[in-house]
């Protein structure tokens, strides 16, 4: 079986299990260890494997990270787990605190379901602040199977790892900060643009000017690139539906209807103004679209049970529909699918109560 399909497994694992696990003693036995067991390692083998590792920090004596992966007898991966019901945020400070302590180059944070991984690209033997990883085991990307598979036991080489973190970590951020700019373009990010198609000075007024054309244009071209994938995709599947020759009189005539559901360049753009919105609160990817012919529905992960919010976005009706907190139906008029922005904490709030 291949790494990518024993991924897949063990993702169904995890969440047919998930809602049955209360402790962290649990999430260890029922998760992390057949998590690490599908990575190559040997978690029953001290050598390599070794569960409350010990990392005396300063004077503290005693102190235990949940598991150090070994190589060669030194630590190379540490590994602190949290329960699976338990949220990641503000457990980094304890790891920090191991990884100065230790040889180690590599950190996770896990609950089971997140796992945050951690270097010290930014000061040797510091353990970075943010991750240069975050997986979601219930949710991984293809792009991300590429990066996990090089932290098998099979694969794990330091320097290739090392490198790997470090070219990771710099194109999040510049992903980050790119979606940041697309939703409210920084002065800086103005300036650029007006700087190659502006003959005058880009003075604080000439900045102001060109902001929300900036913003219009980089959203209309991202929407019209993802609208040209879409349709080549659909071509390609056409041709692949089509008879390689022509019927002859013995064969049947199936007339096939054209889909009705077509995604507009505005439905798009919508949809990217939203995933942009929401994209601090969740990944960007877990942000998902369904078509429908009276509406776009915008889901969380691709549930339909969990739907953001529905847009109608017609030449004479434009609106927005979500649930309140009492789960009454809210529809709100759009003069235009930039006026979504303005109700971005609705957006968050609908967001964060499938994340309870």
């Amino acid at each position: 079986m291949d790494f990518i399909d024993e991924l897949k497994q063990f993702s169904k694992r995890v969440e047919n299990m998930k809602d049955t696990i209360q402790t962290e003693e649990a999430t260890k036995t029922a998760i992390l260890m057949p998590f690490f067991q599908l990575m190559g390692f040997d978690v029953f083998n001290p050598n390599e494997f070794v569960p409350e590792f010990i990392a005396d920090v300063g004077i503290k004596k005693g102190e235990k990270v949940d598991y150090a992966i070994l190589k060669d007898g030194k630590p190379v991966i540490l590994v602190e787990a949290k329960s699976v019901n338990e949220p990641l945020e503000n457990h980094d400070s304890q790891l920090y605190r191991y990884f100065g302590t230790t040889k180690a180059r590599f950190a996770i944070l896990t609950n089971g379901i997140l796992y945050k991984f951690y270097t010290d690209l930014d000061e040797p033997n510091k353990m970075d602040s943010s991750p240069f990883m975050t997986i979601n085991i219930l949710d991984i990307k293809d792009a991300q199977v590429a990066e996990l598979k090089k932290f098998h036991k099979s694969n794990f080489n330091l320097d290739d790892v090392i490198s790997a973190a470090s070219e990771l970590k710099y194109s999040n951020a510049i992903k980050k900060k790119f979606g940041a700019d697309l939703a409210s373009p920084s002065d800086e990010f103005v300036r650029f643009f007006v700087g190659t198609i502006y003959s005058g000075r880009a003075t604080a007024q000439v900045v102001e000017k060109f902001r929300p054309i900036v913003k219009k244009a980089l959203n209309q071209y991202i929407s019209e690139i993802m609208n040209d994938k879409i349709k080549s995709v659909l071509a390609a599947n056409e041709n692949e539906d089509s008879p390689s020759e022509p019927p002859t009189p013995d064969m049947e005539i199936i007339d096939v209807k054209k889909p009705k559901i077509i995604t507009t360049n505005e439905e798009l753009e919508a949809y990217f103004i939203v995933k942009t919105l929401l994209k601090d609160i969740v990944p960007v990817e877990d942000i998902t679209i369904k078509d429908t012919e009276s509406y776009l529905n915008i889901l969380y992960k691709n549930n339909v049970r969990k739907w953001i919010c529905r847009l109608t976005l017609t030449e004479t009706q434009k609106n927005m529909v979500y649930l309140d907190d009492s789960k009454k139906i809210q529809r709100i008029q759009l003069e235009n699918i930039y006026d979504i922005e303005k109700y971005a904490d609705i957006l968050k709030n609908v967001l964060k109560r499938f994340l309870k």
